[in-house]
This record gives structure tokens, C-alpha cells and sequence, in this order.
């Protein structure tokens, strides 16, 4: 072999080795896949290029000098998921802990650039201890270098990020800032200061996983997207995921085979949802009998359950989908709720991808907690979410939609295309026992109290009668047609097939100014 072989022979062993064969036994043994096995796993096989795997840092203090691994900690490239191109990288902690220093966020930036450039999505496999200490400010720098290419790629490129170790400090906002966060069970964790700051600083005790693990994640910081129970796991998961999202926001969604539910489905429907208005049940059953079979991915299943969103498929085509759910708090919005379905919505919206909401709400969460929380604020994203949309949004009306709530659930009014409601639906500025509380106070009050409650059920029922029905919405256009809860599926497939092409312009301008 001759030396330039040799030498080129000797760099490949050393790219492969990352850290060493220790540490990478180390890694495997905390049930840890290394970055490269990510990788490949992540890939369809055979298709993954590698860039930038002779880079390394340019430091000489701090013993850095005798420590140059090739790739410096951070494998970059791209390859194909389904036969779609995709670039990604995939952070190493057999190298300096994966901690990010200047050449190792270069590196980042230069995929991050060629995805917008290519046009395709761009996924993070994220295992870093944070900034790397000995390149001081020029790590801070590095990290702002990436934040940046995050902000310019979003809305452009699907941002994918799966935390499969630690990430600390500023090593947290980019995943923070991309759309849609992964985390594996047990080995990964993020917070911006550790327990030992904490517990310094506030006299807190919490562990690692209390503060940052992927079920506090998943479930109260709403940090997390999806939570897996291991690496592998957290990859085929976000394998699913590209499966529903176009490479960019020029083009649409991969379509697939139709798949609808069975016959049986459609009858089903009207039993789903109780008669009684108070009556709960998981909105996700009406879900099941309304998408494509297996195909519904839902989105933040752990937090703020009282509001379900995810993607599906509706006769083949990728769509997103937003639905009060009465199982939790009645299905009323609250600040988490609100939140956690704007963002969903400004996703669908920026990506090309319709959307379908299903309604049945009974108003804002009342409560001190939530007013001084800022429910105005956070509810007004979901109203300027759907507002500013401009793909085809259909709409179905199950049975409560009260109040400011009604809407901001995608009414006619924020753009809705096709807006529907089943007969037994409930459009009205409240239920009927508010209401007459309110209309009826003073003839109430006057009521012999043995006559009381009879002229309260004669008037509520008057009121039910009058108002809680979805006719007077669509006496004046508010509602599109009134159908039969069996037609719903049939109907949202007839809409969108006409609506797919749907194109909207709006006045130009840099950009809306939404209540953040």
C-alpha cells in the first residue's frame, strides 16, 4: 500500500473509532447507540454521505492540542428516509462528551446550509454535554451560529430534533426553536441549569430526571413532542413522522393508498358522542372512525390532553388535525391547550399541510390561575393561528361550541372553508343554565320559591330550544350545511378534494406580530 493509502487507511479507522473502543463500550452499556449506529439506523441503508469527517478543532491550550479526533464530535451528512433525501447530524459523546465547540458547530451549520439550499428537512440526533468549556466564548459563538440558521430555516425545511442524551445550557435552544422535539426514555434529559445550580442557587432537591427527563418534558413543560422508549426506538419514530411532511414548504406531503375505516365506522359515529351536552368521552374514538386506518400520529399526547392534535392521513392525503376532547377538563381551552394547538397550526399552515378540527368546547377555563396566567394572551394564538392560516381548513361541529371558544376553533369567521355541525350540535354564547341565569334573573327572583325551579326548567328548556341547535349559525352562512353524522368522513374527503388547490393572497408585509 502506499503512503498516501496508508495514511488516508489510518484517518478512516480513526473517524470510525470517534472516542475509542472504550468509550464507545461505555456508551453502549448506558443502552446508548453511538452516533454513527443512529445514523445508520436512521437511513435507508446504503444511502447515507458522509461531509466533514476530517474536520477538527483548532485549539492548542488545555491539553487540547494532544486530543484532534477527526469529525470532532459531530457526524454530518445526508442520505435517504423512504427514498426522500434528508440531511442530519448526529452528535458524538465519545468525543469530548459531544460538547459543542467551534469546529463541531461549523460543521452544523455547513448541513444546516446545504438542507435549505437542497430544500429538504433537516434532523438532529442531539447527545452533547453543552458548550465546550476549553473554546470558551468561541462555543457561545458556535451555538449562536446554529440558532440563527434555525430561525432562517424555519417555516422553510422541517426541523427535527431527537434528544437521545443530555443537552444542557445552550445546548437546549436549538431543539427548542426546531419543530418538533423527540426524547428517549431514561438517558435523555434538558434543562438550562442543572440540579447542582439549583440546589445552590434556590435550595431546591430534584433529580435530573424530575427536572428534565423526557416524562416531565412530554407531560408539564410541553417541551417535548413525542417521547420513545429508546433510541431506536426515537429514530423509527421520527422516520414516521417525515412520512407525513413534505421536504419543504414549495411542495405537499407524500400521499399514500386510501385507507378507509370499515363500513361500520360511519353508522358508529352518531353513538361516539353522548346526547347529553355534560356527558364525557375521548374525542380520539371519533378520530378512529373519521381518518384513514392507522394512520393518526398524534402530537403532544402527554400534555394538555384536553385538546388532542396530530397528523393523519384522509383518503390518502397528509393532513393535520385538531380536536377539543371532552375526556379532559371537558374539553375546555386553557393557557397549555391553547398553546400547544396554535403551534400545531402555524406548523400545518407553513408546510402546506390542510387541516381538520373538530369541535366541541364549552368555553375558556375559568379561574384566577388562568387569568393572571394570561389566558387572553395565549388564547388569542390559537384565534391568530387559525386566522393567519392559509391552507383548507374543514371544520366539524360535534356537539358544544360556546362563546369566544367557538370562535377560535377554526369558525367561519378566522377562514374556515367548509364549516359543519351535527344536528345535535350546541352553537350558542353559553349553555342554557348561564344563559338563563343571566336573561331570566329578575323573574326568577320574583318566583314564588316552590315555583322556582319549574319556571327555571320551563325557561331553559325555551332557551335550548332557541338557541343551543346549529340552525341560527346556518341561517346566516356560519354553518355550511347540517349533516348526518354517518356523511362526515364522505364529506371532508368531497371537501378537500376540491379544496387542495385552495390559494390565498394577503396583503405583503415582513411578518404578523402574534400575542407570544
Amino acid at each position: 500500500m502506499n503512503p498516501a493509502r496508508e495514511r488516508w487507511s489510518a484517518l478512516q479507522r480513526q473517524i470510525r473509532d470517534g472516542g475509542g473502543a472504550e468509550r464507545i463500550a461505555k456508551h453502549r452499556a448506558d443502552g446508548k447507540m453511538t452516533a454513527r449506529d443512529r445514523l445508520e439506523a436512521f437511513f435507508d441503508p446504503g444511502t447515507f454521505s458522509e461531509t466533514d469527517a476530517y474536520v477538527t478543532h483548532r485549539v492548542d491550550k488545555f491539553g487540547l492540542d494532544e486530543r484532534r479526533i477527526p469529525g470532532d464530535g459531530v457526524v454530518t451528512g445526508w442520505g435517504e428516509v423512504d427514498g426522500r433525501p434528508i440531511c442530519a447530524f448526529a452528535q458524538d459523546a465519545t468525543v469530548f462528551g459531544g460538547a459543542l465547540g467551534e469546529a463541531h458547530a461549523m460543521k452544523i451549520v455547513k448541513v444546516m446550509e446545504t438542507a435549505r439550499k437542497a430544500g429538504v428537512p433537516i434532523v438532529g440526533l442531539d447527545d452533547s454535554g453543552g458548550a465546550r468549556i476549553q473554546e470558551g466564548v468561541m462555543s457561545l459563538g458556535g451555538y449562536g451560529e446554529v440558532f440563527f440558521r434555525n430561525v432562517a430555516l424555519s417555516g422553510v425545511v422541517p426541523q427535527l430534533s431527537l434528544i437521545l442524551g443530555p443537552c444542557a445550557g445552550g445546548a437546549v435552544y436549538s431543539p427548542a426553536i426546531t419543530d418538533f422535539v423527540i426524547m428517549a426514555r431514561g438517558t435523555a434529559h434538558m434543562f438550562i441549569t442543572g440540579p447542582d445550580v439549583i440546589r445552590a442557587v434556590t435550595g431546591e432537591e430534584v433529580t435530573f430526571d424530575q427536572l428534565g427527563g423526557a416524562e416531565t418534558h412530554a407531560t408539564v413543560s410541553g417541551v417535548s413532542h413525542f417521547t420513545a422508549e429508546s433510541d431506536a426506538a426515537a429514530i423509527q419514530l421520527a422516520r414516521r413522522l417525515l412520512s407525513y411532511l413534505p421536504l419543504n414548504n414549495l411542495e405537499e406531503a407524500p400521499t399514500a393508498p386510501p385507507a378507509p375505516p370499515p363500513a361500520s365506522a360511519a353508522e358508529e359515529l352518531g353513538r361516539v358522542v353522548p346526547e347529553d351536552a355534560n356527558a364525557p368521552y375521548d374525542v380520539r374514538e371519533v378520530l378512529a372512525r373519521l381518518l384513514d386506518v392507522g394512520s393518526f400520529l398524534e402530537v403532544h399526547a402527554g400534555w394538555a390532553p384536553n385538546i388532542v392534535v396530530g397528523f393523519a392521513r384522509l383518503d390518502g392525503r397528509s393532513i393535520g388535525v385538531v380536536a377539543n376532547n371532552p375526556a379532559a377538563l371537558a374539553g375546555t381551552l386553557d393557557i397549555p391547550a391553547s398553546t400547544k394547538a396554535a403551534r400545531f397550526v402555524r406548523f400545518c399552515d407553513a408546510f402546506n399541510l390542510p387541516l381538520l378540527t373538530l369541535v366541541d368546547v364549552p368555553g375558556f377555563l375559568p379561574g384566577t390561575a388562568q387569568e393572571y396566567g394570561g389566558i387572553i394572551r395565549h388564547g388569542a394564538k390559537l384565534l391568530f393561528a387559525y386566522a393567519e392560516a392559509t391552507v383548507p381548513m374543514l371544520t366539524v361541529i360535534l356537539r358544544k361550541a360556546y362563546g369566544g371558544a367557538y370562535d377560535v376553533m377554526c369558525s367561519k369567521h378566522l377562514g374556515g372553508d367548509l364549516n359543519l355541525a351535527w344536528p345535535n350540535a350546541e352553537i350558542a354564547v353559553m349553555g342554557a343554565d348561564g344563559a338563563v341565569n343571566i336573561l331570566f334573573r329578575r323573574e326568577l327572583d320574583k318566583a314564588p320559591p316552590e315555583e322556582r325551579a319549574a319556571v327555571r326548567a320551563r325557561r331553559v328548556e325555551e332557551y335550548r330550544a332557541e338557541f343551543l341547535n346549529p340552525y341560527l349559525a346556518a341561517e346566516r352562512g356560519y354553518i355550511d350545511d347540517v349533516i348526518d353524522p354517518a356523511t362526515t368522513r364522505a364529506r371532508l374527503v368531497d371537501g378537500l378534494r376540491l379544496l387542495g388547490p385552495k390559494r390565498v393572497e394577503r396583503p405583503a408585509r415582513k411578518h404578523g406580530n402574534i400575542p407570544l
